[in-house]
């Protein structure tokens, strides 16, 4: 029974309520995981130390010492293989992205320790 102010289109209780909100397919995102994860082995066979803090040089050349965890990003926005970010050495928004840990010099490590961004991924 329905109360006399609703409106004639409004389901009177007990009437079949079987429809539920959309939820993502799970094969979707079983995909992105397995593509995540793939795509982190493949960094890591190649020299970049993926997922966790790990040295990034910013378009201007910046280097700096980021948390990187594949799958979350709070501080950045995620372009593929590049991220959208503060840098802390140069004070500015810039594109960045990993630098094989083999191509700094020990000079550019320490440079790198020393300049952190905020500690969340």
């Amino acid at each position: 029974m329905s109360s006399p102010n609703a409106s004639p289109n409004a389901m009177a209780v007990g009437e079949d309520q079987t429809r539920r909100p959309r939820r993502p397919r799970r094969g979707v995102i079983a995909a992105f995981v397995v593509f995540s994860v793939v795509s982190t082995l493949i960094a890591r066979r190649r020299g970049y130390n993926m997922g966790g803090n790990i040295v990034v040089r910013c378009r201007k050349g910046h280097l700096f010492t980021t948390i990187w965890i594949p799958l979350a990003s709070f501080k950045a926005i995620r372009l593929g293989w590049t991220r959208f970010q503060r840098c802390p050495v140069g004070r500015h928004w810039s594109l960045v992205t990993p630098v094989k840990d083999s191509d700094l010099t020990d000079e550019e490590r320490k440079f790198a320790a020393e300049h952190r961004d905020v500690r969340i991924p």
